[in-house]
């Protein structure tokens, strides 16, 4: 239990910032998820940067760690540009 003002301050104020760290946090998963399972790769590209943009927040606010943001986004990048690449070759995905 706390025994100082300013340690009932700092919980309630971690206890805050817990919960927007872990509304952000999923909200990025769950745009990374989408990004992944989207068919429609016109889609995909024009939600990547607004996505790359979260992630880089949440590295700068140290929700996440700079290198998973950097691997989030290299293999983000990766994945759309295979599925261009697909759709401009002529590649047909086997059913």
């Amino acid at each position: 239990m706390a025994n100082h003002k300013s340690a009932e301050k700092r919980i309630r104020s971690n206890k805050s910032r817990r919960e927007q760290n872990r509304y952000h946090g999923k909200t990025v998963r769950n745009a990374v998820k989408n990004i992944r399972q989207t068919e429609n790769t016109e889609e995909a590209v024009k939600v990547l940067p607004e996505v790359i943009s979260r992630i880089d927040k949440l590295a700068k606010k140290r929700v996440i760690h700079k290198n998973k943001a950097a691997n989030l986004k290299s293999k983000l990048m990766k994945q759309v540009k295979v599925g261009a690449k697909n759709e401009e070759g002529g590649i047909r995905k086997e059913e």
